[in-house]
């Protein structure tokens, strides 16, 4: 197939991209700047160069393609996550119509915040809540499993909030890494019992390749290697690389130590990925958040 990629040069993206190339698929990916064109052109994908700001443009492109996987979001101002959802949405609506009656694959990213607080392990047949850490992204993931209805072999990945791994400085855990550096110590929020699901970035992007292959249309997968890992043990294993004290913060006072990301520190989101592995073949194989963090991954952010 030839896929066209938004987010082709990004952490999960420029990884996808090289799964995609070494199964026999042709890629195109959109770059918004010369040094990403460049990157793309090295890794032997093709370019279309524009921005998420242009949904036309990325629909233009994708009606070229055989299939779409849409990584790329804006993730320079995480406190905004509601406007980047709002401008995640038209990209996406855009996609769906340009694919729309062709039974083409859309694979669209979305993350398993969306189903946190549930009291119980979430699995790919829950809908996305209401309310929590990025719950503005919920209609993006139902616009996008509503594209079924329209020919499109469309599906969702929701990925855990900590996708690890080479590479990864701006992601959650490299917030974590410097909210602990700058306030100089490791912090969890209460008693740290709520749990983070998580996935290495190799891990990740092969899913996204096997949602391209073969996910039916209308399939919600969740990116989850690790069900669920307690919060205080990602806040102890950080604390312990940086030489910080781990310590407790209240809820109320968790923003002043932890910024913009205390209340996904606070989430509780186990998750169950039983039925992605079982539909698509799925294994995980990369090393776990905790080996990474232990292993000085993130020493550089």
């Amino acid at each position: 197939m030839h896929i066209y990629l938004t987010g082709a040069s990004g952490f999960i993206g420029s990884t996808l991209a090289t799964d995609l190339l070494a199964a026999g698929h042709t890629v195109t990916g959109l770059a918004r700047s010369d040094t990403s064109a460049a990157a793309l052109e090295r890794a032997g994908v093709r370019v279309h160069r524009g921005t998420i700001d242009d949904p036309a443009g990325i629909a233009a492109g994708a009606a070229e393609a055989d299939g779409v996987a849409h990584l790329a979001f804006k993730h320079d101002d995480f406190t905004d996550m509601a406007n980047s959802a709002k401008a995640d949405l038209l990209v996406v609506e855009a996609l769906g119509a340009a694919l729309a009656g062709t039974d083409r694959p859309l694979v669209v990213t979305s993350g398993t915040a969306l189903v946190a607080g549930l009291g119980r392990t979430a699995t790919e047949a829950d809908d996305p809540v209401g309310e929590g850490p990025g719950a503005g992204r919920g209609l993006v993931e139902r616009a996008t499993v509503g594209f079924a209805d329209d020919g499109v072999r469309s599906s969702v990945v929701r990925l855990a909030p900590s996708v690890h791994g080479d590479g990864d400085h701006h992601g959650f855990v490299p917030t974590l890494v410097r909210a602990a550096r700058e306030s100089g110590r490791s912090a969890y929020v209460g008693d740290g019992s709520n749990v983070w699901p998580a996935v290495h970035r190799l891990d990740a992007a092969r899913l996204f390749r096997l949602a391209l292959e073969a996910a039916p249309a209308g399939t919600r997968l969740h990116g989850a290697a690790e069900q669920g890992v307690a919060f205080r043990d990602i806040a102890t294993a950080i604390g312990e690389r940086l030489g910080v004290p781990v310590v407790s913060v209240d809820p109320a006072d968790a923003g002043g130590t932890l910024g913009w990301i205390a209340g996904f520190a606070a989430a509780d989101n186990p998750i169950s990925s039983a039925r992605t592995r079982e539909l698509l073949g799925w294994e995980p194989t990369g090393p776990t958040l905790l080996e990474d963090i232990a292993a000085g991954v993130y020493d550089q952010v």
